[in-house]
C-alpha cells in the first residue's frame, strides 16, 4: 500500500473488481458521508443463508443496454436523506475500490441514481487517510478512451431476445410490483420498472416521446403493464393513454382503468349489462338525506367514498340518526358519496375473483375481522380458497368484459337470491389470491401480453 496520499479531482475513474466493473464514473463529494452506486432491479436473497443482494448496474451515464448483473453479502440497510432531501432505506455493501494502483474496502449503498449526473458518487468514507481532493481539478488520474470503454463493456450490451416489458407503477417493492417483475424475467422477458411520478411526456403529432427522469427517452417498449395506485389516476392513465398513442400494446388500458375508477359511472355501466349490485343511492343536496336512506332500505346502510380503496373510504352506518350525520358530514365536506344497502347475510365475507385475459385464474374468499364488516385483506380480513359457482363466474367475466379490462380483481358477496357485484378492481395485489391459491398469477399476466402480441418463444 503507498504511504502518501493521493490526490484526485472533483470527478474520477474507479474501479471495483469484484462486481466486474473496471471503471466507473464518480462524482467526489466530500460532503456526503457515504458512497453510493447506481443499481436497479435490486433484489435480496439468501446464500448458504447469509443475507446476498442482486442488482444491476448501467456503469455509463446515459446507456441502459451495458447492464452488468452483480451479487455481493447485505452488509446494512440503512436510512439515507439524499441531496433533494428525500429519504429512502438502502442496502449497504462493502466492496473494494481500486484507484491509482491502490486498494482498499469501503461502504456503498444502492440506488437508482438515473436522475443525477454520475453513476457513483464517492462520499467522504471511502476517501478517509488516503485521498485529497482538489476540487477544481477533474480527471487527475486519467480517463478511459471510448475504445477501452467498448473494450470492457461491449460483451455487456444487453441484446434483445424475447420482449422488453414496462412495469409503470408507484412502488417497486410492493409484493405484486416484485412478483410482476420475477414473472417477467423468468419468461425471458426484459424488464424496466417505471415511477408514475418519474415519467413525462412530450405530445407531438408526428413523434410522441415518453421521458424518464433526466432526459431518458422511453421509446422501444414491446408492452406496458399499469398498476396505477388511486391517488395517481389521472396521471398515471395520461401516462398509459401516451403509450397506446405510441403504439404500445398496454395490458389494462388508460379508458379502462379510468372507467373502473369512477365508481359511480362503473356501476351504470355494470346495471346497464344487467349485473346485480346492492341496492345504491346518489344524491347531492342534503334535503334528500332521508329519502337516501329509504331508498336503500334504511338502517343499517353503507357509505362509501366515491375515490376510496382497498377498504378506505367505507364505512358502516348502524342506525338511522348515524347514517344521518355520517351523509351529511360528508356532504358539507362536499365529498362525493354513495349510499349502498348492507347485506347482511354476507356476515363479513366477500369473494375475490381474480381475472386474467377472459378466465378465472383463482378466487379466493375473504373474511372480515373480529369487529369489522370489511374484509379486505388491508384492513386485516383472512383469506382462504373457494370454490365459485357458475354464475358468480358469469358475473366476474361479465363485470371485467364490461370495464374493458385484460386484469381484474372482482369483488362478489353472496346475498339471499344470488351474488351481487361490489366493484370490479383494475390494479388487484397478488399477494392474497397467489398465498391462498399457490398459482403463478404473475406468470399468467405475462402470458396474456404474449398471447396478445403472438409472441412464440423460441
Amino acid at each position: 500500500m503507498n504511504a502518501e496520499k493521493i490526490i484526485i479531482g472533483s470527478e474520477e475513474w474507479c474501479c471495483f473488481p469484484q462486481i466486474n466493473i473496471p471503471t466507473i464514473k464518480a462524482r467526489v463529494d466530500s460532503g456526503a458521508k457515504t458512497s453510493s452506486l447506481h443499481a436497479v432491479n435490486i433484489s435480496p436473497f439468501k446464500k448458504d443463508g447469509t443475507p446476498w443482494i442482486s442488482f444491476e448496474v448501467h456503469p455509463l451515464q446515459n446507456n441502459g443496454k451495458t447492464t452488468v448483473h452483480c451479487e455481493s453479502p447485505i452488509y446494512d440497510r440503512r436510512k439515507v436523506k439524499s441531496s433533494s432531501g428525500n429519504s429512502e432505506h438502502r442496502y449497504v455493501i462493502k466492496l473494494v475500490l481500486s484507484i491509482a494502483e491502490d486498494s482498499w474496502e469501503i461502504e456503498v449503498t444502492l440506488t437508482n441514481r438515473d436522475t443525477m449526473g454520475y453513476r457513483m458518487l464517492l462520499g467522504r468514507q471511502a476517501m478517509s487517510g488516503k485521498m485529497l481532493v482538489d476540487p477544481e481539478a477533474s480527471f487527475l488520474l486519467g480517463e478511459p478512451t471510448d475504445e477501452l470503454l467498448s473494450n470492457y463493456y461491449n460483451k455487456y450490451i444487453v441484446k434483445k431476445s424475447g420482449l422488453k416489458i414496462g412495469l409503470l407503477a408507484s412502488n417497486p417493492n410492493l409484493y405484486s410490483n416484485r412478483r410482476i417483475m420475477e414473472a417477467i424475467q423468468e419468461k425471458g422477458h426484459e424488464v424496466e420498472f417505471m415511477n408514475i411520478k418519474d415519467c413525462y411526456i412530450k405530445l407531438d403529432g408526428k413523434n410522441p416521446e415518453m421521458h424518464y427522469r433526466g432526459g431518458k427517452i422511453l421509446n422501444d417498449f414491446d408492452a406496458i403493464i399499469p398498476r396505477i395506485r388511486p391517488s395517481a389516476t389521472f396521471y398515471g392513465c395520461a401516462l398509459t393513454r401516451h403509450f397506446e398513442a405510441m403504439e404500445v400494446y398496454t395490458l389494462n388500458t388508460a379508458d379502462s382503468i379510468t372507467k373502473s375508477r369512477d365508481k359511480l359511472f362503473a356501476l351504470h355501466q355494470l346495471i346497464n349489462k344487467g349485473l346485480p349490485i346492492p341496492t345504491t343511492g346518489f344524491a347531492n343536496s342534503p334535503l334528500d338525506t332521508e329519502e337516501l336512506i329509504n331508498i336503500v332500505g334504511g338502517a343499517p346502510l353503507i357509505v362509501k367514498l366515491l375515490e376510496g380503496t382497498q377498504g378506505t373510504g367505507v364505512v358502516l352506518a348502524e342506525t338511522k340518526k348515524a347514517a344521518e350525520s355520517l351523509i351529511n358530514a360528508f356532504k358539507s365536506l362536499k365529498a362525493n358519496i354513495l349510499v349502498q344497502e348492507f347485506i347482511k347475510e354476507a356476515k363479513g365475507e366477500d369473494i375475490r375473483c381474480f381475472v386474467v385475459n377472459g378466465r378465472v385464474i383463482a378466487s379466493m374468499k375473504r373474511t372480515a375481522s373480529l369487529g369489522e364488516f370489511r374484509a379486505n385483506m388491508h384492513m386485516g380480513g383472512t383469506a382462504s380458497l373457494v370454490k365459485i359457482t357458475p354464475e358468480e363466474k358469469r358475473v366476474a367475466l361479465l363485470a371485467t368484459k364490461t370495464m374493458g379490462l385484460k386484469v381484474a380483481g372482482v369483488d362478489i358477496i353472496r346475498g339471499k337470491n344470488g351474488p351481487l357485484l361490489l366493484e370490479v378492481n383494475s390494479s388487484p395485489g397478488l399477494e392474497g389470491i397467489e398465498g391462498v391459491s399457490a398459482k403463478d398469477i404473475a406468470g399468467e399476466m405475462v402470458k396474456a401480453i404474449e398471447k396478445d402480441l403472438k409472441y412464440e418463444r423460441t
